[in-house]
């Protein structure tokens, strides 16, 4: 299994029980067992999204659960065994939270072994064409439809400085699809930001460390 959780999407009050699951009674409104998103996950992958987000009496907790590789539901009596693989991932800076005490430093070593910086959109344009092909096909499949887009209006696309990266991607795809005629997008559907589109320039290291996603194994 593939288990994808946002974690600044997910009630403080309700982390340890998403987390780890709890057993019937164990709190008001408890009137079923639940698994949490950790045996849910068992034998697979468990991706945690954003998360720097995760308060820091949650990072104890999550802590503990990869170093003993087990889970204790809210309520329950025994810890559970688990494998899974964590994936994790945040668009901010974690080596500066962990300096200002926003992010453990265990856990974050414990969760950086391998890894892997996703340059910024600006920084690949290569990618751009790809992309908006396959967000397009995504497009046409839910809509039944046959959208394209014309060169021209590609060729902005691959001079846009993209500061909302791959989102504003699909953001201006899924607009200019519903603004355009005959099945075409062409560059007046795009309306693109113009500062944003004034240049390629690369971002300095401030912008630079903001765009960052940051997956770690």
């Amino acid at each position: 299994p593939f288990i994808p959780v946002n974690c600044g999407a997910v009630p403080t009050e309700l982390m340890e029980s998403e987390f780890f699951g709890h057993k019937k009674g164990s709190f008001s409104g408890a009137i079923d067992d639940k698994l949490g998103l950790f045996q849910a996950a068992d034998g697979g992958t468990l991706f945690l999204d954003e998360v720097a987000d995760l308060p820091l009496s949650m990072q104890v907790k999550l802590l503990r659960t990869i170093q003993e590789k087990s889970v204790r539901p809210v309520g329950a009596e025994q810890e559970t065994a688990i494998d899974v693989r964590l994936i994790s991932a945040t668009h901010k800076d974690l080596n500066k939270a962990v300096e200002m005490g926003q992010f453990r430093s265990d856990l974050f070593y414990r969760l950086n072994v391998i890894d892997i910086h996703l340059p910024s959109l600006r920084e690949r344009t290569d990618d751009i064409p790809i992309l908006t092909a396959h967000i397009l096909d995504h497009i046409n499949t839910q809509r039944n439809l046959n959208i394209q887009i014309d060169s021209s209006a590609e060729e902005k696309l691959l001079s846009y400085n993209f500061p909302g990266n791959v989102r504003e991607l699909e953001n201006i795809l899924e607009r200019a699809s519903t603004l355009c005629e005959s099945g075409l997008i062409v560059t007046q559907d795009l309306k693109l930001n113009h500062a944003a589109a004034a240049s390629l320039a690369k971002p300095n290291n401030a912008s630079r460390n903001h765009d960052i996603d940051s997956l770690d194994e």
